[in-house]
């Protein structure tokens, strides 16, 4: 009798687990295998000078492949100085909105930064349905962030009505990848509902848990983000220390885009 009971146990403890268990499938991915221009099916682009944007930079963005395309199964990003409609460097600003937007999960994403000074490369994201009013009321995350003056420090960062980078109030992480300008790493977030862990190579540095009293001023996650990638020069953070004279172009490149859920 005993053994039965124990073997029941182990059978019920075995079935929970499985029950519990919810693995993450892929949902959407971009492993960049075909040369040329990004797939259109899968990116768009965000064009011109990023003024609008509120952080005055030097860059004027392009869909052109001097500054965007795929090559030896990566995506490159490339920043290039050059005038173009009064600003003195072209670079790309790629997004996914409308052809990608999600709700919770892992976002990953596989890259290698720039080197110079003045660089200011960004993997994060948006909000696609921006009902809670203009940034930074419906959210941002920035799954890394990296400026050239400031070698292999990556940032990860919410912005939110309540906490945001104007108030000097933003919940931010950062962490020290040395070689992030000569290797690749993983960059990404695992985004539930009240919690979001921002993470390099599998291993977690920062998290930000939703806090029970907030409404979406402080946690406007509940509704479906799309994926930017960018390469900023200079601006408000990017050029804080002076823009390099030499040493351009300078690339971003993504190996893949990997969402789970």
């Amino acid at each position: 009798m005993n053994i039965t009971l124990s073997r029941i146990f182990v059978v019920a403890l075995f079935l929970v687990a499985a029950c519990t268990e919810k693995k993450k499938q892929l949902v959407w991915s971009d492993e960049f295998d075909q040369p040329g221009a990004p797939d259109s099916t899968k990116w768009g682009y965000d064009l011109g000078a990023s003024n609008g944007w509120g952080n005055n930079e030097l860059e004027y963005y392009t869909s052109d492949q001097k500054n965007v395309r795929i090559e030896d199964g990566k995506l490159v990003i490339e920043a290039h100085k050059d005038s173009l409609e009064g600003k003195p460097f072209t670079s790309c600003r790629i997004v996914t909105k409308g052809k990608g937007d999600w709700l919770y999960g892992r976002v990953e994403v596989k890259a290698k930064l720039p080197r110079t000074k003045g660089t200011w490369p960004a993997i994060w994201m948006l909000s696609s349905d921006p009902s809670y009013g203009d940034w930074p009321a419906s959210g941002e995350i920035d799954i890394m962030e990296h400026v050239g003056y400031d070698p292999g420090v990556i940032h990860g960062t919410i912005h939110t009505e309540a906490y945001n980078h104007v108030k000097k109030t933003q919940k931010e992480g950062k962490v020290t990848v040395p070689d992030a300008r000569d290797q690749f790493h993983v960059y990404a977030i695992e985004w539930t509902k009240d919690k979001m862990d921002f993470i390099v190579d599998d291993k977690v540095y920062h998290s930000v848990q939703r806090d029970p009293k907030d409404d979406f001023k402080g946690w406007p996650f509940d509704k479906p983000f799309h994926l930017i990638m960018n390469l900023a020069v200079g601006g408000n953070w990017g050029g804080k220390e002076g823009v390099d004279e030499m040493g351009w172009p300078q690339r971003m490149e993504v190996d893949y885009v990997r969402i789970y859920q």
